[in-house]
């Protein structure tokens, strides 16, 4: 059985989260995130307790498996109603730069154009300095990724550290080439 699996999940007092037919539903504010569950995994809502219990229905390993992986999804889409997710990026290199243009982010990297990205439903995006992007949303799965789709524009460089990187990521160094000796 999984041990992530085995926990309850619990939520705060302005959470909602219902289950109908094979759909879990959690709601809070103006967030709303669902997410479709296996049939191999039941789950027992206590709305009066705010408790769930998740349960696998079959000792096979597969089951097992999603046994833990929708408690973990479900613990994720509670805490993005609640709380939110936030990823932090970091720009590096003389002149690289990101600014807001409407529902659009611009990336001045080191190419001829700036780079122009369209902002995902459901996801916010701040530049509070010019060298800092965060994203934030209440799904950790699309925040991580439209995260990951900016730094993938312009990964950090080993030789100089130039680039895009996540807030206190450690960017390998290598050394440049040395004359003759």
């Amino acid at each position: 059985m999984s041990r992530v699996g085995k926990q309850p999940l619990k939520w705060a007092a302005g959470t909602k989260v219902s289950l109908s037919g094979r759909t879990l539903k959690v709601e809070a504010g103006k967030a709303s995130l669902s997410q479709f569950i296996d049939p191999s995994v039941k789950v027992v809502i206590d709305e009066g307790g705010r408790v769930a219990h998740f349960e696998a229905a079959g000792p096979s390993r597969r089951t097992r498996a999603l046994h833990g992986l929708y408690r973990a999804l479900a613990a994720n889409m509670v805490r993005g109603v609640e709380q939110g997710f936030e990823k932090r990026l970091e720009i590096q290199g003389v002149g690289y730069n990101a600014k807001l243009e409407g529902k659009n982010i611009s990336l001045n990297i080191g190419f001829n154009k700036p780079v122009r990205l369209p902002i995902p439903a459901g996801l916010t995006c701040e530049v509070p300095q010019p060298t800092v992007v965060v994203v934030k949303g209440a799904d950790r799965q699309s925040v991580g990724q439209f995260a990951s789709d900016i730094r993938a524009i312009r990964k950090p460089e080993p030789y100089k550290g130039k680039g895009i990187r996540y807030e206190g990521e450690a960017v390998r160094r290598k050394t440049g080439k040395s004359l003759g000796a």
